[in-house]
């Protein structure tokens, strides 16, 4: 799957936690910058200001209900 989210500097660490509880791997990215999302230093690496495409492959409950919060509106 791949969601396109907005973080804040302040979501980082949170949005990391919940990732990092996650049994799947999940990259987050924009452009051709492609990190571990269960990373908190290539998270907060990225250039926030952006939109940020978020790629999983599987299902956890607390991930996808972040995901609705950080969602970018379409």
């Amino acid at each position: 799957m791949v969601r396109l989210i907005h973080l804040t500097p302040d979501e980082v660490q949170h949005f990391v936690n919940v990732a990092s509880k996650c049994d799947f791997d999940i990259d987050i990215s924009y452009n051709r910058y492609i990190v571990d999302a269960k990373s908190f230093l290539g998270v907060y690496g990225l250039d926030l200001g952006r939109t940020l495409k978020v790629s999983y492959n599987g299902h956890n409950s607390d991930f996808e209900n972040l995901l609705q919060t950080l969602a970018v509106a379409s």
